[in-house]
């Protein structure tokens, strides 16, 4: 009897262990699934230098400042054009072929089929229907990387005159129209006129992942001054804004909030930032 418990011993620890490494090759496999990119590519588009600067965010408690660092921008949204380049040359970024983990049921779903953009779509307009982690590879791919919330925001700032015109009165409903704009992701980018700091289509086209999308945790209802965490959920308007006659800004942050990585909406696209080398 104490021999048979000693061989089901043996062979349970066995398999327990084979099934510990199934799990850790899975783990890794998901990992290098995201972080493995086949080809680089080389998106012939311009890079703006923004100089950073102490700025207050649209959301938080009280005044603070955050600072934001020099970096480079893209002047404009990726492109149809260029996400069907870094498809081709990274094949597990198709239609068919993404992982769910990576990317909804909509990934691409305006596609004719895996290399087919749509019909009549504009090779030069924004990419759209792209997850946060499809965007994220190909962020990768080019050499950059996808901007951070206070970065992509501390650029909204800005309209054709100025690097900050949130006080301007026409300035949240100018953006508010531009929103409501019926299918304006359609568009080709770079018809409009650059901000300040020679940024296209920072509003008249898409709404855009940021690296950090998820990072404001607050409620969502900030209205009853009472908090728990039945209804906390990630990328919020604000627990309290720093600016309540800025509608158009509470309407990203409010956009932000419904959003998971894998999520793919039919106007919300992305453009790269990188850092500044020194």
């Amino acid at each position: 009897m104490s021999k048979i418990f000693k061989i089901i011993l043996f062979f349970g620890g066995f398999f327990f262990l084979f099934t510990a490494c199934e799990k850790i090759s899975a783990t890794n496999t998901h990992k290098d699934s995201l972080n493995h990119l086949e080809a680089a590519i080389t998106p012939d588009v311009k890079m703006v230098l923004i100089k950073g600067a102490e700025y207050q965010p649209f959301y938080g408690e009280d005044s603070s400042f955050v600072e934001v660092q020099d970096f480079l921008l893209d002047e404009r949204p990726v492109t149809n054009a260029e996400f069907l380049d870094f498809v081709k040359k990274n094949p597990k970024w198709k239609r068919s072929n993404v992982k769910a983990a990576f990317a909804d049921e909509t990934y691409l779903k305006d596609w004719q089929d895996d290399e087919t953009l749509p019909k009549d779509a504009n090779p030069d307009a924004a990419v759209t229907f792209v997850s946060w982690f499809a965007a994220k590879a190909y962020a990768k791919s080019a050499g950059k990387r996808l901007p951070t919330l206070d970065e992509w925001e501390f650029v909204a700032m800005a309209d054709e005159e100025s690097a900050n015109a949130r006080n301007k009165p026409t300035y949240s409903s100018h953006l508010i129209n531009l929103y409501n704009e019926k299918n304006r992701e359609k568009h080709p980018v770079k018809i409009s006129k650059p901000n300040y700091w020679g940024a296209y289509n920072m509003f008249d086209l898409v709404w855009e992942w940021t690296d950090d999308f998820n990072s404001i945790m607050t409620t969502s209802d900030s209205r009853t001054a009472e908090f728990d965490d039945k209804g906390l959920f990630c990328a919020a308007g604000a627990t309290s804004t720093t600016d309540v006659l800025n509608y158009a800004s509470y309407m990203r942050y409010a956009f932000r909030s419904s959003l998971k990585a894998n999520y793919t909406v039919g106007n919300l696209g992305f453009r790269c930032a990188k850092d500044v080398t020194k």
